[in-house]
């Protein structure tokens, strides 16, 4: 009995021993970033909107990014680097202009405020399409004005059941995990001062 007793203090032992060196916390393969690495472009990529998908209802930009309407305001987002800012928490209403919207525009300005020396002006003029808030357009009838995330106002207008905002008809809205969408057809440009 006491050599039984033996036998499995020695082998329960060894399991202890295997297991102690069996977890350690050693990262598996890591590399350093280097210059050059992908790992450095994951790295500038940091934010919220970078996390991956969850389950739960879009945020104002993955409803913008998956709108083959919003190609271009996705990458004038980009350009300006407010990924994170549309996936606050919010509420926000994004006033946002279609390909088309952006396409009426004089020759040469989308490409132009997509220089990276413009980012500053195509950020104001982005968030002059962002308010605080969740409203429906049929709630936004109610207002003369709206304060926008550029610290400007835009006016709002009724126009039989249409409303304009800052001078873009909404022509649809999709409501958002964050906020809504309210899609335009105009780009609203904020006023010079």
């Amino acid at each position: 009995m006491f050599q039984t007793t033996n036998i499995k203090l020695t082998i329960v032992s060894f399991l202890m021993l295997g297991l102690a060196f069996g977890c350690k916390n050693e990262p598996k393969s890591a590399t350093a970033p280097t210059q050059g690495n992908v790992a450095t472009e994951e790295v500038e990529r940091q934010g919220q909107a970078f996390i991956g998908e969850d389950g739960s209802t879009p945020n104002v930009l993955q409803i913008a990014i998956g709108s083959p309407d919003h190609t271009t305001l996705v990458a004038a987002v980009q350009a300006a680097e407010l990924e994170n800012v549309l996936v606050n928490a919010g509420p926000l209403m994004v006033f946002a202009p279609t390909n088309a919207a952006f396409a009426a525009l004089p020759e040469g300005t989308v490409e132009d405020l997509l220089k990276p020396e413009n980012k500053d002006a195509l950020a104001n003029i982005l968030k002059f399409h962002v308010t605080p808030g969740n409203y429906s357009k049929e709630f936004l009838m109610k207002f003369k004005k709206l304060g926008q995330a550029n610290n400007q106002n835009v006016t709002v207008e009724v126009v039989g059941d249409d409303v304009l905002v800052g001078g873009a008809k909404i022509l649809a809205s999709v409501p958002a995990g964050n906020g809504i969408v309210h899609v335009v057809d105009k780009v609203m440009l904020p006023p010079t001062e």
